[in-house]
């Protein structure tokens, strides 16, 4: 059997050499001719002492003979070792017996997780390990919910991933002068826990934002996750105590009381849907926080908390004429909102319009349904919207003015992807630099501050392989090899960590390239 290495992708300079683009991989084949050490040695070397010693292994003594009559002398070449196959997604198609294999010299960190039953969504919960965290193992929290083969086997599950090692190899597999990190490298990392029944799959989970840099709320306070079920019902947990039990040893709460959702929404009736977004009112307060929620019948709905409980609001926001993909919050303005939808729209909103009506949007910003938008939280007048044809779009808000206006070009557009986008976000701290997934298998992380000199445009014709595609410089990686990939996040205070769910669990990395 054959193996294709892509974790993520490689391109060949002029030479035919294998290298990284901004940290990319190729593909390396098993039989492949590479020695160890790039070059040959003499194995008689250590046998050969005179010219009067014996030949071992011919059970003949040769006396007076020149050793180079009976083993000529063997010249070093000076020919490259074979460079490994280059695997580009949408280029090349897998053979028969033929599968992908990572290179673990552009990862700083990998790891592959699965789970009991595939998750479409999760959110990554904020601890008390620090921020710009760098040292490893490292350690991550997530919430998400399940898509059981019954409604009655759903859960909403607390995370905790440790022994998150180091995994990054040398290319060439040379021998590392630390044994224990060595050691380190092949180390799996582990999966812990806690779980709540839950009615129905998930199709959507968000949790309550904190802000920047703020430890967890104190144990006596809830934290508060929502869970978008295929019931048509949206509920609202208090996870803390799945928290707590995971890392107090002994730990124990009232499951008849966690075993419950704190409030449900009910106002979208049996229609579900897949829309969610907490505001960052930049306040922890569970007093304080507001969550839209948007179904497939294209209706919005408000859900604000006070100190008493929460509340959902009965009128909706009504500008959509199909179903709500996807909703955020600005990050700048605390009551205006974005929208996407399957009327290939996305319009800005504004809670406080009585007429619950759009404000302005733009119409149409893609080709078919638009699956995803992300809001910049470093530069808020930058949004990325995702489609469903495959391609990517960055928009500056300052361009889009009245209500019905003729739509504003983007500022930029990828069509890198050859299959639906099914996530879309912004860097965390770095305003230029996203991370995306599709339907085809790749999550890829590009770099907008990235352009290409006028310079390197023809000599980039000769890194595009024959019959292949031109790979668009903000490209900066490309990671495969998960099943059905469905959303994708930073983690905020592991920086450059990317974590990844599909089909056959979650990934964890994180690459050289950011």
């Amino acid at each position: 059997m054959s193996k294709r290495t892509a974790a993520d992708f490689q391109r060949l300079d002029h030479e035919g050499q294998a290298f990284a683009k901004a940290s990319g991989s190729g593909l390396k084949r098993d039989d492949a001719e590479v020695n160890e050490m790039g070059e040959f040695e003499d194995a008689w070397e250590d046998e050969i002492e005179s010219d009067e010693e014996r030949i071992a292994g011919n059970g003949f003594t040769c006396v007076g003979m020149d050793v180079d009559e009976v083993l000529p002398a063997i010249e070093e070449s000076d020919e490259q070792p074979p460079a490994p196959d280059v695997f580009i997604p949408g280029t090349h198609v897998l053979g028969k017996d033929e599968i992908l294999e990572p290179d673990d010299s552009v990862y700083i960190m990998r790891h592959s997780m699965n789970v009991t039953w595939p998750c479409l969504s999760f959110d990554v919960l904020r601890d008390n390990l620090g921020d710009e965290r760098q040292r490893y193992p490292a350690t991550a929290y997530l919430v998400s919910g399940t898509q059981a083969a019954l409604a009655s086997k759903n859960e909403l599950s607390v995370y905790k991933m440790s022994s998150l090692h180091r995994t990054q190899k040398d290319g060439d597999n040379s021998d590392s002068e630390d044994d224990d990190d060595d050691d380190d490298l092949d180390e799996d990392a582990i999966l812990e826990h806690r779980s709540v029944p839950h009615n129905g799959g998930v199709n959507r989970v968000r949790v309550q934002p904190l802000p920047p840099s703020a430890p967890l709320p104190p144990v006596s306070q809830p934290y508060y996750a929502a869970s978008w079920a295929d019931t048509g019902k949206v509920h609202i947990w208090d996870i803390r105590p799945l928290i707590e039990s995971l890392d107090v040893p002994g730990y124990s709460w009232d499951k008849s009381r966690t075993n419950k959702p704190a409030f449900t929404i009910s106002s979208h009736g049996r229609a579900e849907g897949f829309a969610m977004d907490w505001a960052s009112s930049g306040e922890s307060s569970p007093s304080s926080l507001r969550l839209l929620t948007g179904d497939i019948h294209s209706k919005i709905y408000l859900t604000t908390s006070t100190p008493s409980g929460f509340n959902a609001l009965s009128q909706p926001f009504i500008s959509h004429t199909s179903s709500i993909e996807d909703i955020q919050w600005s990050p700048s303005q605390p009551t205006v909102f974005a929208s996407c939808s399957a009327d290939r729209s996305v319009q800005i909103w504004d809670v406080r319009s009585r007429g619950r009506q759009s404000a302005t949007g733009i119409d149409p910003a893609h080709e078919s349904d638009v699956n995803v938008i992300s809001w910049n939280r470093k530069t808020s007048y930058l949004l990325l919207s995702g489609g469903d044809e495959g391609g990517i779009k960055v928009w500056d808000l300052r361009n889009v003015t009245k209500k019905g206006a003729a739509a504003p070009p983007p500022v930029a557009s990828f069509t890198w992807h050859h299959a639906p986008i099914t996530s879309i976000e912004w860097h965390p701290t770095e305003d230029s630099i996203f991370a995306a997934s599709g339907a085809d298998d790749q999550v890829t992380l590009w770099d907008l501050g990235v352009e290409e000199d006028d310079e390197e445009v023809g000599a980039s014709m000769n890194d595009t392989p024959e019959g292949g595609r031109e790979v668009p410089p903000q490209l900066l990686f490309v990671h495969q090899g998960q099943k059905d990939v469905k959303e994708v996040h930073w983690h905020p205070q592991i920086p450059g960590t990317v974590i990844s769910t599909a089909l056959d669990g979650f990934n964890v990395f994180k690459t050289i390239s950011v």
